[in-house]
């Protein structure tokens, strides 16, 4: 069976928790029960446990925006997967805000891909160029190097719930998303990746996303694109109305692939 479309929303670091909380009621009221689109949502860190309180989980699920690779241990101020893995279904690994502000190598995102599988999280793995790595002609040598470091750990059963977010780090935050056959042609070279290193089932199976300024508008092309199969969405999923709006869109989207 078709896995439903996925819509993750990743808050960053916006929203105390009674923000937070008032979001959550808001999309409440906004967002139908849809099947065929699963949504997810990533608040802060201090946010998760009392959201998970409060959710409506036949509309969302929650994920986690990072953790920590040991399971446990004398790391002051870290959090472990194994502790989140009792509150989320899913975490964001490898954001470009984690590899680039806080220096997070290829090795690091791929023991916390390691570790969400082995806590029974999902990790969703974000993986994009710089606009010195774009302008340069390197998108096919980032992509390969991040994802098949980040998966190489992996069993053939592992891989195929695995997530990975195709986000350009060079588009994040202007309005304007990649242009549609660009998309495509990254999109499928990341599932080529992952058939070289797992074969055609496990690659059919993993889930695509692609992020960097999903707006209302841009829906409909975005999902269009054959081998797309959702969206991570950044500031948009901060408003109600309008992350309400990308989830209706990917609803009509689902019902034409249907």
């Amino acid at each position: 069976m078709k896995k439903p479309i996925l819509v993750v929303g990743n808050w960053k670091m916006h929203l105390n928790t009674q923000e937070a909380s008032t979001l959550v009621h808001r999309l409440s009221q906004s967002i139908k029960v849809h099947r065929s689109v699963e949504v997810v949502i990533a608040p802060s860190l201090l946010s998760l446990q009392p959201l998970s309180l409060e959710i409506d989980r036949r509309k969302f699920r929650l994920a986690a925006q990072d953790a920590y690779f040991k399971d446990e241990g004398a790391f002051t101020g870290e959090v472990s997967f194994t502790m989140l893995r009792d509150l989320v279904h899913y975490s964001i690994v490898g954001h470009s805000s984690r590899r680039i502000s806080f220096n997070e190598t290829l090795e690091v995102v791929r023991e916390k891909v390691n570790a969400a599988v082995r806590n029974g999280i999902v990790p969703i793995l974000c993986v994009g160029e710089t606009k010195e790595e774009h302008d340069a002609g390197e998108t096919k040598q980032v992509l390969h190097d991040q994802v098949t470091s980040a998966i190489s750990g992996l069993t053939s059963e592992d891989i195929r719930d695995v997530v990975v977010a195709y986000e350009p780090v060079w588009a994040i935050g202007t309005g304007d998303p990649e242009k549609p056959e660009s998309i495509k042609r990254n999109i499928d070279y990341i599932r080529m990746q992952v058939r070289e290193l797992y074969g055609e089932t496990a690659a059919s199976e993993v889930r695509l996303l692609y992020g960097a300024s999903v707006e209302p508008d841009f829906v409909h092309g975005i999902l269009s694109i054959e081998g797309v199969d959702g969206l991570l969405v950044g500031g948009a999923s901060l408003n109600h109305k309008q992350f309400a709006a990308i989830i209706d869109g990917a609803y009509q989207i689902a019902i034409t692939r249907s």
